[in-house]
């Protein structure tokens, strides 16, 4: 028998008599055999909690998720766990009607603090996977987590030469600019995509689609460049480092709806989106009319604990659905140089 090991972030075993993958080990071992070869694993797709790691002001969770396998499921059972490496608290064997596809559907109260779930799967053939969810429920354990496991992340474009545009003189300086005091007052961790071409810029906001973000973690997207608004589609547009001038179909632009949609669907809690362009408040008319909600008041802690709590998504344009000034020549344009007297303020006075 030849064993192989490999020090990793996912964890999975061959042996003679069991299969095991687990989402959370430090270690690859496999012990390759003809039995094992022929072994199949069961695939667990969470629905609730989607994140891996969640947070929850109520102590009743809703606990969902799908577990399909090509080889018959002998047993479906929910760990639950006080820390991630210790013995189960408590255990609930889900009732297997079919061998090869179990709904997991319950809710589920938990103690305030953190709860690990282990969703366990194993088939009849010795084939196990493992997967976790880590909930913090109760808003001392939120507010921990806010002060202590938040990273906080940039993504900034800017679009300085233009294939078929005129070029423009201050996106890149602007976003340079900006992400530095990002960087160095408030620690994000940042990254800045100069001059990019319709597909970069769509590939690059698909990374961040594939993060694994924690439940407390920011995303700060940024847009400066040209901007478009197409009167037939009644839509605007950013336009690309390659986006043709003349394009009456729009297809070499890249859509508002496009962008909130990928944008969107970035599996990150909370998403503010900015953008210095030209009709960038053609963005979303609905939430561009409505208002926010009252401010509270209450201390800062409570306050940021509640607003990271939930799902938020914001954005803030350079104006409507008008054109917007780039600005003289290494003086920033209007809005960058209002937004960066904000970050070196620290907010102002408000």
């Amino acid at each position: 028998m030849k064993t192989l090991v490999i020090i990793l972030m996912l964890g999975i075993t061959y042996s003679a008599t069991a299969q095991i993958v687990s989402s959370k080990s430090n270690e690859i071992q496999l012990e390759f055999t003809d039995e094992a070869s022929n072994a199949a694993f069961p695939q667990i797709k969470w629905i609730s909690p989607r994140l891996e790691y969640t947070n929850s002001e109520e102590e009743r969770v809703e606990i969902k998720a799908n577990v399909t396998s090509l080889h018959k499921l002998e047993s479906v059972v929910l760990h639950i766990k006080k820390g991630q490496n210790e013995t189960p608290v408590a255990s609930r064997t889900v009732y297997v009607e079919d061998p090869f596809k179990v709904n997991l559907d319950m809710s589920m109260k938990l103690f305030d603090g953190e709860t690990w779930l282990v969703l366990e799967a194993k088939t009849v053939n010795g084939g196990v996977t493992k997967e976790y969810r880590n909930i913090k429920v109760g808003m001392d354990a939120i507010g921990d987590a806010v002060m202590a496991d938040r990273k906080d992340y940039a993504l900034l474009f800017g679009i300085n030469k233009y294939d078929n545009w005129n070029d423009l003189v201050n996106p890149v300086f602007d976003v340079q600019a900006i992400g530095k005091e990002l960087e160095e007052r408030y620690g994000f961790k940042v990254e800045i995509v100069l001059d990019s071409e319709q597909d970069e810029v769509m590939t690059k906001l698909r990374e961040y689609a594939q993060i694994n973000f924690k439940p407390q973690d920011q995303l700060f997207i940024f847009f400066a460049g040209h901007g478009q608004y197409d009167d037939v589609f009644g839509e605007g547009f950013l336009v690309a480092k390659n986006s043709l001038r003349n394009d009456v179909s729009k297809n070499s632009y890249i859509s508002h709806n496009r962008i909130r949609s990928n944008i969107n669907n970035i599996p990150c809690e909370h998403i503010f989106l900015s953008m210095d362009v030209c009709f960038g408040g053609t963005f979303d008319p609905m939430l561009a009319s409505s208002r926010s909600a009252a401010y509270e008041l209450t201390d800062d802690k409570e306050y940021l604990v509640r607003k990271l709590s939930k799902k938020t998504r914001k954005y803030l344009t350079s104006g409507s659905k008008e054109y917007v000034s780039d600005g003289v020549a290494g003086d920033h344009s209007p809005f960058a140089r209002n937004m960066l007297e904000a970050l070196e303020s620290n907010g102002g006075q408000e």
